[in-house]
């Protein structure tokens, strides 16, 4: 980043008026025109820690832990200027997500203590970094809401939900601001990481503070506190709310969480987060919240803060108008043929906690968890679509394979980096000496990246149009 960068007066101003007695005004202006470090999270519904580091070990990657989070590493490459990380086979194969380390601190604090994980609403989810955090912590099991405003943000999610092989979470279109009055007291946790000012994301945003104004700040607060209202209300009693932002003032942070309290007096608790991970005590405020200033963990900026429903709080009524759901449960000889040709045809098994349904000649997987909420909440999406119906069986689908392989099923064709390479190019792909029948699952060093089907002696490519990549692909 340009040593140069602008940051408003005001802004400074502000950071000098609540920063820390502990922490240097000089010190916070200067780290916030370095680089951010680059941070990655291993995926743990692919592949285990131990066994990522062993297949990164000779790519020449540095990886540092990130102490709040157990699969999180800062990342150093020597091939960086070669190769875009998100370009790398373990990435397009969803082994690993690109995450700022920060932004992995909200989940861990939601997941403290190991609180229920039934039902899991994430309010503001795209791009999905946080909501593919929890997903992994979940194993796919239950069932996890996500939700985005941005019609242009529910492509980008759902594809990377698909690449880390996610099917047990559902998409909404909506403001957050409905499931408080749509689905009072219906999820375990929730995550709010609420749209914010973005003061702490400068250092990987140059114009991130483009439009900062400390009126556009009051105006964002006044969301804020609409959208955590709404979460609190739309959260069972006993359960737990996360409350974070990538921003920096009192007005979005701690300000929005005492409004909570002022609103629902004794049913909120706030939890601290004191001893989260080591040195977290570096970051605590009096009230037990986190408030992340970059130059305290070399981060970004980040406000986290833990919060404990104590009790139910009245919900306001509304008129619903969701439309007709266009799906039905597939009956028991229905859901038995289905397996059995999942099974048949790639080696696959239907997950436990998954109901399948249908629609016209499609085939889906939805969550069972989810089936108190399908007649109360109108979704974009749910869970995953497993094949199209035609008359001599199923066309098994590319998100079938992406979450439900293990790359060992005995239908599992292992490519090697230059056929791999033509597979995310989107071309065919003929393994010497090697013929077949039927469709099968791609891999390249033991993991899926797709789904093809035998013509001859080639391959045909299954990879979906918007996945083709075309240039600066890996060497191994």
């Amino acid at each position: 980043m340009h040593p140069n960068i602008h940051i408003p007066d005001a802004f400074i101003e502000q950071i000098r008026q609540i920063i820390p007695a502990h922490l240097d005004l000089d010190e916070f202006v200067a780290i916030c025109k370095t680089p951010l470090r680059r941070s990655i999270r291993v995926n743990t519904l692919k592949i285990s820690v131990d066994d990522f580091l062993d297949r990164v070990a000779d790519k020449g990657w540095t990886l540092t832990p990130v102490p709040w989070c157990e699969t999180g590493f800062w990342i150093e490459r020597e091939d960086e200027e070669s190769v875009s990380l998100g370009n790398t086979a373990e990435h397009m194969a969803g082994l690993f997500y690109i995450q700022e380390a920060s932004s992995m601190m909200p989940v861990t604090a939601l997941l403290n203590d190991n609180d229920r994980l039934d039902c899991v609403l994430d309010m503001a989810s795209a791009p999905g970094s946080k909501t593919t955090q929890i997903a992994a912590a979940m194993q796919n099991k239950g069932a996890l809401v996500a939700n985005e405003l941005a019609a242009s943000r529910i492509k980008v999610l759902h594809s990377n939900l698909q690449r880390c092989g996610v099917y047990n979470a559902a998409l909404t279109h909506f403001d957050g601001c409905v499931f408080g009055g749509w689905a009072p007291e219906s999820f375990d946790s929730i995550l709010l990481d609420a749209p914010c000012s973005g003061e702490g994301a400068i250092r990987k945003d140059e114009d991130a503070m483009a439009n900062w104004s400390l009126a556009s700040v009051e105006d964002i607060a006044a969301v804020q506190r609409d959208l955590i209202i709404s979460g609190f209300q739309a959260l069972k009693p006993g359960g737990v709310m996360v409350y974070s932002t990538c921003t920096l003032n009192l007005s979005e942070n701690q300000q929005v969480c005492h409004y909570l309290k002022e609103t629902f007096g004794d049913a909120v608790e706030f939890e601290p987060l004191g001893d989260l991970f080591d040195g977290a005590e570096k970051a605590l405020t009096e009230e037990g919240f986190l408030h992340v200033y970059p130059q305290i963990y070399d981060s970004e900026g980040f406000f986290v803060a833990r919060i404990r429903k104590l009790a139910s709080v009245e919900s306001p009524a509304v008129k619903k108008r969701k439309g007709k759901f266009p799906f039905t449960q597939a009956s028991a000889k229905e859901q038995q043929d289905i397996a059995q040709s999942f099974n048949k045809d790639l080696g696959l098994s239907i997950p436990a906690g998954g109901d399948i349904w249908l629609r016209d000649k499609e085939v889906w997987l939805f969550p069972s968890q989810l089936r108190s909420l399908i007649d109360e909440i109108r979704f974009q999406r749910i869970g995953i679509k497993l094949a199209e119906q035609h008359k001599k069986g199923y066309r098994w689908q590319h998100e079938a394979v992406m979450t439900l392989a293990t790359g060992k099923e005995s239908t599992a064709i292992d490519l090697g980096s230059a056929d791999a390479k033509e597979w995310f190019m989107g071309r065919d792909i003929r393994p010497e000496g090697l013929t077949g029948q039927g469709e099968v699952i791609v891999t390249y060093r033991d993991y899926p990246i797709g789904i093809g089907k035998w013509v001859g002696n080639r391959i045909k490519n299954g990879l979906p149009r918007e996945l083709v990549r075309d240039t600066n692909l890996f060497d191994i």
